[in-house]
């Protein structure tokens, strides 16, 4: 896996990644453990960038890191309470040079990769 410094470049949009974030847990917050309230965290969530997203209350945010849930990061050194510093190319499927299979093509996908045979 290589690490790419936002500062240096951003990936292409829509590419699925591993990012780091930085920021600080807010006071009231409730994480797994109330050491970490208030402390600065660096952590590696997986992600998508994207050139335009458009949040669920109608905002507009270009060059964007997205996490599953939603939640809009920028890169690192922009106006944002968690940036992403780094990001990396998660590693394409087993067996293939895609990050996606979808629909029908999935079965054989997964038997091509563990290289059984059909089961039914």
């Amino acid at each position: 896996m290589t690490w790419v410094d936002v500062r240096e470049r951003l990936p292409r949009s829509g590419t699925p990644m591993a990012a780091a974030i930085t920021g600080r847990y807010p006071a009231d917050s409730t994480t797994e453990s109330d050491t970490a309230v208030g402390k600065e965290f660096w952590l590696v969530r997986p992600m998508y960038f994207t050139t335009l997203h458009w949040s669920e209350d109608g905002a507009e945010h270009r060059d964007c890191f997205v996490d599953s849930d939603g939640v809009v990061r920028l890169p690192y050194g922009l106006a944002s309470a968690e940036t992403v510093t780094h990001w990396a190319e998660l590693p394409t499927l087993p067996g293939r040079m895609t990050h996606a299979v979808l629909g029908e093509d999935v079965p054989s996908a997964l038997r091509n990769a563990w290289g059984a045979r059909p089961t039914a």
